[in-house]
């Protein structure tokens, strides 16, 4: 006759605690690791999220359900009181009143909002020739763009109206000045250049009617606040057009002081 067989609960626990406990520890020791490690890089992202430079928009520091639109990207309010008074205007290219130049592509050709500037050997004679200032003003952009526009610099300048208004350079073969500098008219802003072997050599030149960073398109069928850039300065020159601009000398001019005027009295 068979013996009953009886659970031994004693020598089960005994086994358990012998060998399943140990697993079942280093199990669980492996997992608490692993989320710590997770932990850790989880709080670190943040972290370097909460470091980083939001992006700039306008004056408002972007959410984290903010998309960033470059178009509403704007000057500083440093930026627009530091902007120097532009008095007088020569040509970026070739001589100050634009001699051994010519435009191959005037504003709004082909619905084109700039100038193409080029030398007068045409091809890539003027490639590395030196692009100017046109007038006193402030860099607030300068590097590369797009491999459409290649290297640009943009000046913020203040008219002699108040408002402020940009000089645009783009298709730059190399760049002179950084963020920040005040320039002179006169001053190298940096060389012609075809954009990285895309166009024939030549500066593409605007003239904008507000203070934007965004370095926007080339073409448009609206004018999209561009002025004819050729045509502005001819007309902004402040000289005969037999008589050259005074050569600017030491530092840029100071800009003027930033006035607010007070609401009229309420009848």
């Amino acid at each position: 006759m068979d013996k009953p067989i009886y659970f031994d609960f004693r020598q089960h626990f005994e086994d358990w605690h012998r060998y399943v406990l140990p697993i079942a520890i280093l199990v669980a020791s492996i997992l608490l690791m692993i989320g710590i490690f997770i932990k850790i890089r989880s709080d670190a992202s943040k972290l370097v999220d909460l470091a980083a430079e939001p992006a700039r928009v306008g004056l408002i520091k972007p959410g984290p359900e903010a998309i960033f639109d470059p178009a509403f990207a704007t000057a500083s309010p440093i930026e627009m009181v530091l902007a120097p008074t532009a008095m007088t205007f020569d040509s970026p290219v070739g001589s100050r009143h634009s001699a051994l130049t010519y435009n191959a592509q005037p504003f709004m050709t082909n619905q084109h909002l700039g100038d193409d500037l080029n030398g007068i050997g045409g091809w890539d004679s003027d490639h590395g020739d030196p692009v100017y200032a046109v007038s006193d003003g402030l860099v607030i952009y300068a590097g590369w763009a797009s491999d459409g526009w290649g290297n640009v610099v943009v000046l913020l300048h203040e008219h002699i109206n108040g408002k402020p208004f940009e000089t645009f350079y783009g298709h730059l073969d190399s760049i002179h000045v950084p963020v920040g500098r005040r320039m002179r008219r006169g001053d190298s802003v940096g060389t012609i250049g075809t954009a990285d072997g895309r166009y024939l050599a030549h500066l593409h030149f605007e003239i904008r009617r507000y203070a934007t960073i965004d370095v926007g398109a080339g073409y448009d069928a609206t004018r999209l606040g561009r002025l004819p850039g050729e045509l502005s300065l001819q007309k902004w020159r402040g000289r005969d057009d037999d008589q050259l601009s005074v050569a600017p000398v030491g530092e840029p001019l100071p800009a003027r002081p930033l006035q607010v005027e007070a609401p009229p009295p309420t009848p």
